[in-house]
């Protein structure tokens, strides 16, 4: 018969909910008491209320937070200063993960970090979206190099960006962006963002910035 541990890598790196763990742990006497144990012993991780990550002991493979950030609330891709700093747009590390949703905006508190998400209605949201490998099974959602630098622009509390110069001063100096770092830029995710999307002045200013 299986222990719990050879139970728990079965699930590898996908977060799993209380249900299907009480499922497979069924010969358990109590089974959402074994949940609980597994928890205190550091086999699971809890990322909310009825939902778990298999620890890396168990599996011996590296978490992925994208995966994870699209788990954990959603739909949502993974997007912000998360998403500049994978393509190496951006040179400090980001230790909490944003993400843009279709539900209300949340954040959550784990013991693997922070997860905040923020609220779009579905015409901007559907906009450029990377569907990224993690192997020949699993996958996640982040936004392209394009759709990351409108989120920043978007979702930016305080002063207005109201000019070109504006625009690239927030991006080159506040977020240090390297425009280097890759080819060309997509334009028309910009054109089709600033279309449905909120700050329609900033995102010309972007554009017109990007085609300069």
């Amino acid at each position: 018969m299986q222990n719990a541990m050879n139970i728990l890598e079965q699930f590898g790196i996908v977060p799993v909910s209380t249900g299907i763990l009480t499922t497979v742990l069924g010969r358990y006497s109590s089974p959402n008491s074994k949940v609980a144990e597994l928890e205190q012993k550091g086999e699971l991780i809890r990322l909310k209320k009825g939902l778990y990550v298999v620890a890396p002991a168990i599996h011996r493979q590296i978490l992925s937070i994208e995966l994870i950030a699209n788990h954990l609330y959603g739909p949502s891709y993974v997007s912000f200063e998360w998403a500049l700093w994978f393509y190496k747009l951006i040179p400090e590390r980001v230790y909490n993960t944003r993400s843009i949703t279709l539900k209300r905006s949340r954040s959550f508190g784990t013991p693997l970090g922070n997860f905040d998400y923020v609220s779009a209605k579905a015409s901007y949201y559907s906009i450029g979206i990377n569907h990224l490998q993690i192997n020949d099974k699993l996958a996640y959602l982040m936004a392209s190099p394009e759709k990351a630098i409108c989120d920043m622009v978007v979702a930016k509390l305080g002063q207005r960006l109201q000019s070109v110069k504006a625009v690239q001063a927030y991006l080159e100096h506040d977020l240090r962006i390297d425009f280097t770092a890759i080819g060309a830029l997509n334009t028309d995710i910009i054109r089709q963002c600033m279309e449905v999307g909120k700050k329609k002045a900033e995102l010309m200013y972007l554009l017109k910035f990007l085609q300069q």
